[in-house]
């Protein structure tokens, strides 16, 4: 199996998804018609499950695209409460072992699990969403989230009316200080007058960091009090509170991962939410189920930037345009950041 160093050009782009599933539940699979030749691609959600309108949703639709496109059956498994790297572990060899291929753990909780079972299961090609884990194997699908919550803080910094902006991060960890080091760039490198608040829910992911809206709402609710009247939040399915506590203050969120404006559980919100910083998990997902049926599976770490459209900045709002300055700013930023002007902070 050849490793592959950079990402090939197959990506999709973060619009071309469209709208990804809302729907939440339980472990569902698809064992597909007798022409589908067998093959199978399957995906563990990480925590908060399917359902948080973005980064388990995103991992979906491209599942779903793949699905549609390539003939696989599938299969998409729920976290439990409380569980371990055991639990993760039997879960990805369980899906190894009824054949399916490949085989995406969704977040970086699943990097100790996907190390021991990828050693064990070595004609199975595996896939792992924001970590790095070595293995002949193992496709590493990683972001460039920093550079997407670079554009989101210069998209703050043009739309504030009181020059202090918040940031919710749902984990306190190294992966979640990438979004709010590009976000706190981008804001003072617009305009350095503007104050970033910050806050993390939680210390692990166990306390619920990524899974308790009701956290993100009690937070975006003491920033609003402190004058912060943009409010970005990077914490999965937590970020829907701090985006009803926006709108409900009538003040800006920016959604995260998936293009939250569009999100069909977040509608009554949508009018509050001034764009979302793209990270395309589904295409990720996406192209590394379309190697696998190429027959030239990806191996090692891919890297998912602005220059391929792996991350980004949405503009589904109308109102963003109408922000005085705020696309010609974003637009200038993103290109720099391309072209190595700008070079983004990770902490």
């Amino acid at each position: 199996m050849r490793r592959i160093s950079k990402l090939t050009r197959v990506a999709v782009g973060v619009a071309s998804l469209g709208l990804v599933a809302t729907a939440c539940g339980g472990t569902s699979s698809d064992s597909g018609d007798s022409d589908s030749n067998d093959k199978g691609l399957a995906i563990a959600y990480d925590v908060g499950g399917k359902g948080d309108q973005s980064f388990n949703d995103a991992a979906y639709a491209g599942l779903t695209k793949a699905k549609d496109e390539f003939g696989y059956k599938t299969a998409d498994i729920e976290p439990t409460e409380g569980e371990t790297d055991a639990d993760k572990e039997q879960r990805l060899a369980s899906l190894a072992k009824q054949g399916y291929n490949p085989v995406i753990g969704v977040g970086f909780a699943y990097g100790p699990a996907m190390k021991a079972v990828a050693a064990k299961y070595p004609k199975t090609t595996f896939g792992i969403v924001d970590s790095v884990v070595e293995g002949k194997n193992v496709a590493s699908l990683v972001f460039a989230e920093e550079q997407a919550s670079y554009l989101a803080g210069v998209a703050a910094a043009k739309a504030t009316k009181t020059d202090v902006v918040g940031f919710v991060g749902g984990v306190d960890v190294p992966l979640i200080h990438k979004f709010e080091a590009g976000y706190k760039q981008g804001v003072q490198d617009t305009n350095s007058k503007v104050k970033v608040l910050s806050q993390y829910l939680t210390q692990t992911a166990e306390e619920g960091g990524f899974s308790s809206p009701d956290k993100g709402k009690a937070a975006a609710e003491g920033q609003i009090e402190k004058k912060a009247d943009v409010l970005y939040a990077a914490a999965g399915l937590s970020g829907q509170g701090v985006i009803e506590a926006a709108a409900k203050a009538k003040v800006w969120a920016i959604g995260v991962d998936s293009d939250q404006y569009k999100q069909a559980a977040l509608a009554p919100y949508k009018n509050y939410i001034l764009t979302s910083a793209l990270k395309d998990v589904g295409g990720a997902v996406y192209t590394l189920a379309k190697s696998v049926n190429d027959d030239k599976p990806l191996t090692g770490t891919q890297t998912f930037d602005l220059k391929v459209k792996g991350v980004g900045l949405s503009e589904s709002n109308p109102e963003y345009a109408k922000v005085a300055g705020l696309q010609d700013a974003v637009n200038k930023a993103k290109q720099e950041i391309i072209d190595g002007k700008i070079k983004v902070n990770t902490e």
